[in-house]
């Protein structure tokens, strides 16, 4: 699945979660990153960025070939909220699930960034990779968050521990 798409495939599946408010595309101009913005239940907002690498040999100049099998088995989904506020790591958990969820046939597995993570080998950063039946790989770090009511701030990557 190629970034376009998967950027449609976040904000159709996000926008029908039950603790998301809103889903919805985000770019600012040429700017990148490009992606998805979430408005969680919470009033709280997560940006995140959607990048991809297409299957092995594949010519980008011609039309996309989806490959399909088996959907990943279902997965319980997490509780968003810690302490009535979300964290990347629960943001991560939860989001990976719902997309994992979604039945999509092109999708083999989803994972969130920190769930192979260790103290001696800790992720660079919070995110949600996607792997494909075609090989291909999505990547949806995420690039700011933002308490209610609060705008997402300057700093790309700068996350706060909860909002």
């Amino acid at each position: 699945m190629r970034p376009q798409r998967l950027m449609e495939f976040v904000v159709d599946t996000l926008g029908k979660a039950p603790e998301v408010q809103r889903a919805e595309a985000w770019q600012e101009g040429t700017v990148r990153p490009a992606g998805v913005h979430v408005t969680f239940a919470t009033g709280s907002e997560l940006w995140i960025a959607v990048t991809g690498g297409g299957r092995p040999g594949e010519d980008y100049d011609k039309p996309e070939v989806p490959v399909t099998d088996e959907p990943p088995a279902e997965i319980a989904v997490p509780d968003l909220l810690q302490n009535g506020k979300i964290t990347p790591l629960s943001a991560e958990a939860y989001i990976a699930a719902v997309l994992s969820n979604s039945g999509n046939t092109e999708i083999k597995r989803t994972y969130a960034y920190s769930a192979g993570a260790t103290p001696t080998s800790p992720t660079a950063h919070p995110g949600v990779g996607v792997e494909f039946h075609s090989d291909a790989k999505g990547f949806l770090p995420f690039v700011h968050t933002a308490r209610p009511g609060q705008g997402k701030g300057r700093q790309a990557f700068d996350l706060q521990d909860a909002f």
